[in-house]
């Protein structure tokens, strides 16, 4: 058996994670170990650790890490206290190869516990471009750090490439959070109205805004955000942010935006299946979430894409970037709503992939080379 152990640290990467981690508990020559850290124990955001018991996965160890804060010395010191959990389990733990995914600040964590236990990692989703936030740098040395690199598209391939990487360990597999439109079930419309308790005759425009961690102030752009939002008349539902410094203020902004439109939500959790069901009936998504870029598209949704976080990164014509000024972002949401938009974006290929990911994942994962040999990494000669 080959101990894999994956890390989770949240509802964003647990949903790109839920087919992988499918696949990996199904393979017969495989043993799961599943780790969950941060927001998951936090009721704050929900307490969504419940979500993944409640899928029928079994959480081997938790890490209680995520400080009660909404600045960025709380991220800071929330790595600290990540690896000093990370460093007891994985010690004790000792898998055979590490699974991480993409760019929260709280994966500098495992990826620097794994380094000094000689775990290898296998890294999902390097290689992408998010300029505008923390999350870039992350990723990036994620990817220096780890050992076999699972690339959502093939520009993020040779990205990963160009930094030196050998060729053999590079593996271009899509997406993983695509398999949800293609392998999960999706509830109906009644069902979503049930669930959310509200209509979405007329469809709802959906707003995914997040801290622009990159920033100072990260949430410097958010005025403009809500200033174009009071100026919108169809109805509109928020999601939680992300778990970043500035995140507090931007609930409290939504909340008190709710509690003078009788039209407007805001969910602290929806869950893979409501989220992705409530994106395929929605009018346009609006704000600055990798969701827009990467998900949306096999959707055929129109977003609004505001500001910076997001910058650089690969696209489809769905989306429809804008500087955070609000009478930008209000003329784009007018474009969006436009049904020639929608009507122009049938068929559109994803650059992200087919939502056939999780299965070429687990294929590498169970036939990669472990010990010393992936644990040597050799580096690309140049020329002097």
């Amino acid at each position: 058996m080959r101990r894999i152990a994956v890390v989770t640290t949240s509802r964003a990467d647990y949903s790109h994670l839920y087919w992988v981690l499918r696949e990996l508990d199904a393979h017969p020559e495989i043993e799961l170990r599943l780790i969950a850290l941060g927001p998951h124990l936090s009721p704050e955001f929900g307490m969504t650790m419940a979500e993944i018991e409640a899928d029928g996965l079994i959480v081997d160890d938790r890490v209680e890490c995520l400080l009660s804060s909404d600045t960025d010395v709380g991220m800071a010191k929330t790595i600290g206290v990540a690896t000093l959990g990370l460093a007891d389990v994985l010690g004790r733990m000792r898998p055979e190869l590490l699974l991480l995914i993409a760019d929260r600040y709280e994966m500098l964590a495992p990826a620097a516990v794994a380094l000094a236990l000689r775990i290898p990692i296998a890294h999902i989703e390097g290689g992408e471009v998010s300029e505008g936030a923390i999350d870039h740098a992350v990723r990036n040395a994620l990817t220096m750090m780890s050992h076999i690199h699972l690339t959502p598209t093939a520009a993020a391939r040779r990205r990963v490439l160009a930094m030196g990487e050998e060729e053999w360990r590079v593996r271009h597999v899509g997406a993983p959070s695509l398999d949800h439109l293609s392998r999960s079930r999706l509830p109906c419309r009644d069902e979503l109205e049930t669930e959310l308790g509200m209509s979405l005759a007329p469809p709802p425009l959906v707003v995914a805004y997040h801290p622009v961690t990159l920033a100072r102030h990260t949430t410097r752009e958010a005025d403009e955000v809500f200033a174009a939002l009071h100026l919108v008349e169809c109805p509109i539902v928020f999601s939680f942010p992300n778990s970043d410094a500035g995140s507090r203020e931007l609930i409290g902004r939504a909340e008190r935006f709710c509690a003078a439109r009788k039209d407007a939500r805001l969910y602290v959790n929806l869950g893979s299946a409501i989220y992705w069901g409530l994106l395929d009936h929605a009018a346009a998504l609006v704000g600055n979430s990798s969701s827009g870029i990467m998900e949306a598209a096999s959707l055929g949704l129109p977003v609004v894409n505001v500001g910076i976080r997001q910058q650089g990164r690969q696209r489809a014509a769905n989306v429809v970037d804008v500087p955070a000024s609000s009478e930008a972002i209000v003329a784009a949401i007018k474009v969006a709503l436009t049904p020639e938009l929608k009507a122009s974006l049938a068929g559109m290929d994803n650059p992200y992939g087919d939502g056939q990911s999780a299965e070429r994942i687990v294929r590498i994962l169970a036939s990669a080379p472990l010990g010393e040999r992936l644990l040597l990494k050799r580096a690309v000669s140049v020329d002097d």
